[in-house]
């Protein structure tokens, strides 16, 4: 199998006459596959929300999961068919563009303790302070992620299929036009956030108590965050060459939530010093913000990149 930076060095990223496709003609597709994503949640009954239905009922989760699957299954194919007769690559190349081969288990482990460091501090509060260990011990995460159609959404449906549609059937696209990688990083995650500002139409058919300009401040936090998101996975799977390394960082990072920036930390049930408890939280916050930069590069780097490093302009 061709190495991709192989490929990748064949195809003058800055050259419209040697590019397969045109920006214009990725960023077309790339809208057209988020709108498959999300719009058929409004198009069919069963997975669209009314004010006595939620986007978190059960029954409306498992329609909408049917749904995305179908989505992210034409819009990979889509994506696999112009890499084979566009871009003129071998199925196993293909399929590397796509993350899909090689599986990539060391470097998703190697994304996952990197991205584990920026969340130090909430590790520590949620597996120390709150005494979380003995959940796992007990093997409750898992009980609870099997058992709760809820928990599946949020860990599993939704950021697989999220980064089958914005990482594999995408990110490729933008790799085999005339768009440096540094601006695909950044650029394709747009698309990525604004797909989720549908959510503000939902938020306020269920709390249309809620004045407009404070939905719209949330949706737009949301999109500010999720686009910041995107563009690490982005990283990520470029880095990595595996869809599993994204999906995993994304299913992790959905996990645990923002993180807590400001405030005391206590125990739950009040025992222990809320001071020391604080003073450990934040120097790990912030020890392992200063950490996931330092290793930022080495912790990604592997054979299996999409691109060689020194497209990221290093």
């Amino acid at each position: 199998m061709v190495a991709f930076s192989e490929v990748f060095h064949k195809l003058n990223p800055w050259s419209k006459d040697t590019n397969p496709i045109s920006t214009t003609t990725a960023s077309l597709l790339l809208v057209s596959y988020a709108l498959s994503y999300f719009l058929p949640f409004y198009l069919s009954p069963l997975a669209r929300p009314s004010p006595t239905l939620s986007r978190d009922n059960p029954s409306v989760i498992r329609a909408r999961i049917r749904s995305v699957c179908i989505s992210c299954f034409f819009c990979c194919l889509s994506t696999f068919l112009i890499l084979l007769y566009v871009a003129n690559l071998p199925v196993p190349d293909a399929l590397h563009y796509l993350g899909f081969w090689p599986l990539g288990l060391i470097e998703s482990a190697r994304a996952l303790g990197l991205t584990a460091l920026l969340f130090a501090g909430p590790l520590f509060l949620y597996l120390v302070v709150d005494d979380g260990w003995q959940d796992w011990v007990r093997g409750e995460p898992v009980k609870e992620l099997w058992g709760d159609m809820l928990t599946w959404r949020n860990i599993v449906a939704g950021p697989l299929t999220e980064e089958l549609l914005f990482r594999t059937s995408s990110v490729p696209l933008f790799l085999l036009s005339p768009l440096p990688v540094s601006l695909t990083i950044f650029y394709s995650p747009i698309i990525f956030g604004l797909a989720h500002v549908h959510h503000f139409y939902e938020f306020r058919l269920q709390n249309p108590r809620v004045p407009v300009f404070a939905a719209l401040l949330r949706s737009v936090f949301q999109f500010s965050f999720t686009t910041l998101f995107g563009a690490y996975a982005t990283f990520i799977f470029i880095r990595t060459g595996s869809l599993l390394a994204a999906f995993a960082v994304h299913a992790f990072c959905n996990g645990m939530g923002l993180p807590k920036v400001w405030g005391r930390v206590e125990r739950l049930d009040g025992r222990g010093s809320g001071m020391v408890w604080t003073v450990a939280y934040y120097a790990l916050l912030v020890g392992g913000a200063v950490g996931f930069w330092k290793e930022l590069w080495a912790l990604t780097e592997g054979g299996n990149g999409l691109v060689p490093t020194s497209a990221f302009g290093r």
